[in-house]
């Protein structure tokens, strides 16, 4: 079974065009996976940005909320210390006109309190 010429001509150039369409068709794939490629890392640049912003808002806003509650501890602690100085004021005034008023009470009071105090210590 041999060819003729015209036959192998035929079959040239029915390869020839072949593998142009091919090597075409090869050349436009790959410039779409390039193309593509671009897209990807686009859209993973522009996604990483918007996650470092977002997180750096997260930690701003964190860091806000809590310098504003340290803000307000600070505040009730003051305020709480102040309504302690006052009352221990307010007692050491009460206790040093009960003395005043009444010394021998007050003694006889305080060593009750020892007494109660030295018995339970016993036990």
């Amino acid at each position: 079974m041999s060819m003729s010429n015209g036959e192998t001509g035929m079959r040239d150039w029915t390869d020839k065009s072949t593998r142009e369409r091919l090597e075409k068709d090869v050349a436009a794939v790959k410039s779409d996976i390039a193309a593509l490629t671009d897209q990807i890392t686009d859209a993973l640049n522009t996604f990483a940005n918007s996650a470092g912003k977002q997180a750096r808002r997260g930690y701003k806003q964190a860091r806000q909320n809590m310098d504003s509650t340290l803000d307000d501890m600070s505040e009730r602690g003051s305020a709480m210390m102040g309504a302690a100085q006052d009352a221990a004021s307010s007692l050491e005034e009460t206790l040093e006109e009960a003395i005043t008023e009444r010394p021998l009470a007050t003694v006889g009071i305080a060593l009750g309190i020892g007494f109660l105090i030295g018995l339970a210590w016993r036990r």
